[in-house]
């Protein structure tokens, strides 16, 4: 019987996403509509999307374990800065902006945005390089929370665990497209919601409800060191937590890295009218209060449930605390459990996926390889198709590779990923929606930044490279290289502006002339009173 509610809610959600799919399919017949839903994407389907392909798997297994376990309750601080700073802020800075000068340009992705913006058709294939590269193993990394899940669950084994989420993400992705891609994360995000609500609820009823765990919780810290050697009750139940400084880089990354993810921004693009950003905004940021905020509050409380083992790591790894925390629930909620990453996983998944096989279609491909008129808009949906197939292949491959190799550097690539990204186009795309006189070298030197620390700080850590300088120890962390990549982007970028503007002005005044439309209105009064003197 208990076996037969876990199916059963597994065959109601395949069901449904498949469904989606086959309902959407006919608003998938050329590029606008695949790739951006012909631009008339409603708030809330916008909000969900937003929130669906922002949190997934990987938060919800392995970032809510790993930081949970190193700042206690202080890592509920990154679910708040996700929603604050990642949803609030994004949608305040970028939403209109990019929504009107997007439409403008006539722009269907971020290099083609790059492109049109900077006039340079070599940011254009630059940009579709590096999202080709670093968006794969940020793919396979989302099938890494679901094996521990589903074995504990079901007893599956993780390949077949892999191959099904593959297979349906590609179903419903390919028929569908980018609204039924949007009408799916709406109903994950409805399930992540009750989920993530109800695991807490359960899990905390473990050690007699919220007052008491938070209280088992303060006695731990008497068996953690902090950086100065000193040991003391509470540390993990304090406002900063053990290490604020740690504490403040995880931040940094995965709340203002939001804005520079083509899969993220390209939400901007879609959606239906001024209004619909402003509902949007409130609703993605409530969205993600719940969702992240939730998360990372649930990861606090994993030292009351994993055993600390050799170097103060927890027995099993960062990836088996939330497990573990979750093997002596009820059926049912094993079940919403099950239901709630995977929703979190091909949320995200399809967002990517969606991203990269327009960005090597549209920037890459038609291009390159094609002639001046460019690739027919039946084919390029095709192609797209096809290569909505190929990453979802290569990415599940990886992933099966990978979890039967001592060699975990996808996880770890899952933070390089995120950080050659976000640091590569994050002040491009930023300063591009609100200066005129930035120029082509700027781009180029962002791209240099982002991909160069990042890769950089990957190389330190899989060497097992040690610094004695504790300031470039600090910054080996895959995270603490994205933030100030990210950072370092931001600052010199108006610099070089400064020292060099672009002298295309005129063009770009042009480009810029989309957020100052001339409307005709009736006046209530049509007559000054000066002509009468």
């Amino acid at each position: 019987m208990d076996m037969f509610i876990k199916v059963l809610f597994l065959v109601v959600f395949f069901a449904i996403m498949i469904g989606v799919g086959i309902y959407c399919r006919k608003q998938a017949t050329d590029v606008n509509g695949f790739v951006l839903g012909n631009r008339s994407v409603g708030p809330w389907l916008t909000a969900f999307a937003f929130g669906t392909s922002y949190f997934s798997a990987v938060i919800f297994v392995g970032y809510a374990g790993q930081f949970g376990w190193r700042f206690g309750l202080a890592s509920t601080w990154i679910g708040l800065g996700n929603a604050f700073i990642g949803s609030l802020l994004a949608w305040s800075v970028l939403g209109r902006r990019t929504r009107v000068m997007t439409q403008h340009l006539d722009s269907a992705t971020m290099p083609d945005f790059f492109f049109k913006r900077y006039n340079s058709k070599a940011l254009k294939i630059a940009a579709s390089i590096i999202i080709f590269i670093f968006l794969i193993p940020y793919t396979a990394s989302l099938y890494n929370g679901l094996s521990r899940l589903f074995e504990m669950a079901f007893g599956i084994p993780y390949i077949y665990c892999v191959i099904g989420m593959a297979v349906l993400t590609g179903v419903y992705v390919v028929l569908g497209g980018y609204m039924a891609t949007a009408i799916n994360d709406f109903i994950q995000g409805i399930i992540m919601i009750v989920g993530i609500i109800a695991v807490i609820t359960a899990v905390l009823q473990v050690n007699g409800g919220l007052s008491e765990s938070i209280a088992k919780l303060s006695q731990k810290g008497a068996d953690f060191a902090t950086a100065g050697g000193t040991k003391f009750d509470g540390v993990f139940t304090s406002f900063f937590g053990p290490d604020i400084i740690a504490l403040i880089g995880v931040v940094i990354l995965t709340s203002l890295g939001t804005w520079g993810l083509p899969q993220m921004v390209q939400k901007f693009y879609a959606i239906k009218s001024e209004k619909s950003i402003s509902t949007g905004t409130i609703v993605s940021t409530a969205f993600a209060i719940i969702v992240a905020g939730g998360c990372y509050f649930l990861g606090g409380f994993g030292r009351l449930f994993a055993a600390e083992g050799e170097g103060g790591k927890p027995v099993g790894g960062y990836d088996n605390i939330i497990p573990t925390m979750l093997e002596n629930l009820s059926p049912i909620l094993i079940g919403i459990v099950v239901v709630l990453v995977l929703s979190a996983s091909m949320s995200t998944l399809s967002s990517l996926v969606l991203t990269s096989s327009s960005v090597l279609t549209i920037d890459f491909i038609d291009p390159v390889f094609c002639s001046k008129k460019g690739l027919p808009e039946k084919k390029k949906v095709l192609l797209m198709r096809l290569f909505i197939i190929f990453f979802i292949t290569i990415s599940a491959v990886i992933a099966i590779v990978q979890v039967n190799s001592p060699v975990l550097f996808i996880s770890q690539m899952m933070g390089v990923s995120w950080g050659a990204l976000a640091g590569a186009f994050l002040a491009p795309f930023l300063y591009g929606l609100y200066l005129k006189r930035v120029p082509k070298a700027a781009v180029w030197i962002n791209f240099i930044i982002g991909i160069g620390i990042s890769v950089a700080s990957f190389i330190c850590n899989f060497g097992g490279i040690k610094f004695d300088n504790a300031v470039l120890e600090y910054f080996k962390s895959p995270i603490n290289a994205g933030m100030l990549a990210m950072l370092l982007g931001l600052i010199i970028t108006p610099i070089i502006t400064g020292i060099a503007p672009t002298k295309d002005i005129e063009r770009t005044n042009k480009i810029f002339s989309c957020y100052n439309k001339k409307i005709t209105v009736s006046a209530k009064q049509s007559i000054n009173e000066d002509e009468d003197q």
